[in-house]
């Protein structure tokens, strides 16, 4: 699944246009490396989120493409 899907079927970020953008500013890094918004998001990826002034850490768990809102939060870990 493409990495600008993931955020928003996982609700990381809410839109995915705006999950998009972060991509292309470069806030949003994958393995310690700054991914492009057509990264294909893969199990045991580390996802790095930098929007506002709360970084935050999440390993993916699973993926799921049409995931309902009640499973979302199954989806990652937050790391820190």
């Amino acid at each position: 699944m493409r990495l600008d899907k993931y955020l928003k079927v996982s609700r990381l970020i809410k839109r995915r246009t705006v999950a998009n953008e972060a991509c292309d500013a470069g806030r949003v890094l994958v393995n310690e490396k700054p991914a492009r918004a057509s990264y294909e998001v893969k199990v045991g990826d580390i996802l790095e989120i930098s929007m506002g002034t709360h970084p935050m850490k999440a390993k993916v768990l699973s993926i799921n493409e049409y995931a309902r809102k009640e499973d979302a939060g199954l989806m990652y870990e937050i790391i820190s």
